[in-house]
């Protein structure tokens, strides 16, 4: 069994990360959002794009920037953490 480096891999998905970002600004841009999370806008708006279309998401255009709104009732999409919603995951990155 070989050994990862730290740096290779996250408990949480980049879909997390993304919603984390999302969850502390609102009115973040994808370009910031590509910055905090690692990864390219292209994958943001990928990723973003498919938070809109499960429910989880929801974009607002205000002017030329974009306004997020997560439901935070939607429940997790793993049968494993199925019975816990996005408030918990929210909840668990601000103890």
């Amino acid at each position: 069994m070989g050994s990862a480096s730290p740096s290779t891999w996250t408990f949480l998905t980049n879909h997390t990360h993304v919603l984390l970002v999302i969850a502390d600004d609102p009115t973040v841009r994808v370009r910031d959002i590509a910055d905090q999370v690692g990864i390219t806008e292209r994958a943001v708006q990928r990723i973003v794009h498919e938070l809109v279309e499960c429910g989880y998401l929801t974009v607002e255009k205000h002017g030329r920037r974009n306004h997020y709104q997560l439901d935070t009732s939607q429940h997790l999409r793993h049968p494993i953490e199925r019975h816990h919603t996005v408030q918990d995951l929210l909840a668990l990155g601000r103890d």
